[in-house]
């Protein structure tokens, strides 16, 4: 192993016995049972208060239980299969979508490695398990989890659940690669993919500090991940009805809301764990008391952090409107990729650098120098394309008729729509009135008066 990679000691993990491995899985099935439920009464509830409305009220005290009278009415509805479905598929995609999203959480770290607690008498890390390639481990399950949604809208039988299945894997594939880019960067900080050795590569500083334009990445891409506002494309219900989910009632509709938020709070404890120190305490508790990360205590703060994340779905879904799908493959291809690559190799360069040696001074000015470099050649070959297209003579747009197929379609590039007619200003059009065009010419107001008085 290479002296710049971090030691890795896993040997804490694999040794619990039966019974406790169980009760760590149940634990981490419950947080995230009861994370969802609170999740979806507290987003209701936010959202109703930015818009000024009262939300939630009726079930349970500040109706703190509407979450959970949900799922038994969507438990207890008629279950119905459409006619025209592939029966097996059809009953298998939101399996296949609600297994992965529980799966990831097994690796997460909500404590110390180093056996700090005891249950029932047994001391072991606050961890179910971990990997030296946990976070490859969090990006396949991750990935698995789209099968679900496009089997599902293949499956259904229909055009608008297809329509929501094939935009859903589009914006998956679109958004995993930059994600990829700005996990590999915490790589090679922490020298490890393991997420225990992640958290405990962050004791001084957080990877936010080192890394802020992963992070920032990272949570466009993890907005992108779950389809949530403002990126819903697959469940857009003002041009799709519900999207891949459309045909699906009862329990299997209910799977796939389960999922959406299993994936919200998963994602959040990622980035908990690769940019916000995970389970450590914040800096100015963390200066004064040298217990707030040790025993219990580091669980209440990744509960926090987890929470403050989730806080940050329902703002973004109660402040942005739907972006539309263009839009979004543009800020995928064009934005993010780009700009999660150059970061990543411009990472690279800085820890070969430290690497070998060079102070802080003298990386600063090579990677300076090497940004000015881009930047002039960027603008040189704007100069030239531009001096390139003033010389050519102008080429006359294309017709182009959105109606030649029978149904509307958008315009290619270098086409322009025919002008639309549009209606004359309000102050341009003649006041129109039964007594004559001039009403205060025509004497008749002025003879009125007069007889009056």
């Amino acid at each position: 192993m290479s002296p710049y990679l971090a030691a890795e000691n896993l040997s804490m993990f694999g040794t619990d016995p039966w019974w406790l491995v169980v009760i760590k899985a149940v634990f981490c099935f419950a947080f995230l049972m009861v994370t969802v439920l609170f999740s979806i009464v507290w987003e209701r509830k936010v959202v109703a208060w930015m818009q000024l409305r009262i939300g939630p009220n009726r079930h349970g005290p500040w109706g703190m239980l509407q979450s959970l009278a949900d799922g038994v009415k969507l438990m207890l509805k008629e279950d119905v299969v459409v006619k025209r479905a592939d029966k097996v598929v059809y009953v298998l995609a939101p399996i296949v979508a609600a297994i992965p999203a529980f799966m990831a959480i097994a690796v997460i770290p909500f404590g110390p490695a180093d056996n700090e607690i005891s249950v029932f008498g047994h001391r072991t890390a606050m961890q179910l398990t971990d990997l030296p390639i946990a976070m490859l481990y969090v990006l396949a399950v991750a990935s698995v989890g789209i099968y679900g949604i496009v089997l599902a809208g293949w499956s259904s039988g229909s055009t608008y659940p297809l329509l929501g299945g094939l935009r859903s894997c589009a914006q998956m594939i679109s958004y995993e690669i930059a994600m990829g880019a700005a996990f590999a960067s915490v790589f090679l900080y922490s020298g490890s993919m393991s997420t225990s050795t992640i958290v405990q590569q962050q004791h001084d500083r957080w990877y936010i500090v080192l890394l802020p334009v992963s992070f920032i990445i990272y949570i466009v891409t993890m907005v992108g991940e779950t389809n949530r506002a403002p990126f819903d494309m697959p469940e857009s219900e003002g041009d799709l009805v519900g999207g891949f989910n459309t045909e699906y009632s009862s329990i299997k509709f209910a799977m796939f809301m389960l999922a959406e938020y299993v994936n919200m709070v998963t994602v959040s404890a990622v980035s908990t764990t690769l940019f916000l120190g995970g389970w450590r305490a914040p800096w100015p508790i963390s200066t004064f008391w040298t217990g707030a990360n040790h025993g219990w205590w580091p669980l209440l703060w990744f509960v926090i952090k987890v929470q403050l994340l989730l806080f940050f779905f329902i703002w973004l879904r109660g402040t942005l409107p739907r972006v539309r799908y263009d839009q979004l493959m543009k800020l995928g291809w064009k934005v993010l990729i780009p700009v999660s690559v150059a970061w990543l190799m411009l990472v690279a360069t800085v820890r070969t650098l430290r690497n070998e040696n060079y102070g802080f001074t003298d990386i600063a000015l090579y990677v300076g120098s090497a940004v000015l470099a881009l930047l002039l050649i960027s603008l040189v070959a704007d100069v030239l394309r531009d001096k390139g297209k003033k010389g050519e003579p102008a080429a006359e747009p294309a017709g182009f008729d959105p109606m030649a197929g029978g149904f509307p379609v958008p315009p290619l590039p270098g086409q322009e729509l025919p002008p639309v007619p549009r209606r004359r200003p309000h102050r341009e059009r003649e006041l129109i009135v039964s007594g004559g065009p001039d009403t205060a010419s025509d004497g008749s107001l002025d003879g009125k008066e007069a007889s009056d008085g």
